[in-house]
């Protein structure tokens, strides 16, 4: 069972507490820059590797969870629908094994292209939805523990990633976003060059951001 998106919840409580505003309506050319703050929080489970090749059997395997700083930009290709592109950061992530504990660590960059629509209403708060792709990047991957001493690598991904989120109006131009996002990542991993499967992380990506629109 995934980890409560605590941050999401408080923030999402915290905004709606916000005083009556205008709200931020999209047109055709507009664009915004978001920043703010996001947890990347991957399955509780990523699946078993296959360890035949150490010597070992099924490997079932965890990767934990990361909190970075994220940017956003969004440009606006027809009213209310939008084109945006997601950076951060990079992402770190322990990687460990039931029974043996930790034995990696990796880092990755997940840009995510995806197409959104704001749905238009005259109150202060703005749903919106979009479907995209998601690229993910794993570099600086370390072995520890049982494995120190060994090359590990996991492969880049390419998937689908889905995005969801409210907008709360500040003012005509300014608004605080709380949104999640799912991604599907899925990396294949090996060890000295020896193929141990494929670890399934599809994490839910969730937390807060400053919007301006310009």
């Amino acid at each position: 069972m995934r980890k409560t998106p605590a941050l999401l919840l408080s923030s999402l409580a915290a905004a709606l507490t916000l005083a009556a505003s205008p709200a931020m309506a999209q047109s055709k050319g507009d664009w915004t820059l978001g920043v703010g703050v996001h947890n990347v929080d991957p399955k509780s489970s990523a699946g078993d590797l296959n360890g035949s090749a150490l010597g070992l059997g099924a490997l079932p395997t965890k990767v934990d969870s990361s909190v970075r700083p994220t940017v956003t930009f969004e440009y606006f290709v027809a009213d209310n629908v939008g084109l945006e592109v997601l950076a951060a950061l990079p992402f770190q992530h322990d990687i460990s094994i039931d029974g043996v504990g930790k034995v990696g660590r990796t880092k990755q960059l997940p840009p995510v292209v995806s197409l959104q629509y704001h749905f238009a209403n005259s109150s202060k708060v703005t749903p919106f939805v979009g479907l995209g792709v998601n690229y993910t990047k794993f570099f600086s991957t370390d072995s520890k523990g049982a494995l120190t001493g060994t090359k590990l690598k996991l492969e880049d991904s390419w998937g689908l990633a889905a995005h969801a989120g409210l907008d709360f109006a500040l003012t005509e131009k300014d608004a605080l976003r709380v949104d999640l996002r799912w991604a599907d990542i899925d990396t294949k991993v090996k060890v000295n060059g020896n193929k141990l499967g494929t670890a399934n992380i599809d994490p839910l990506v969730y937390g807060v951001a400053y919007v301006r629109k310009f």
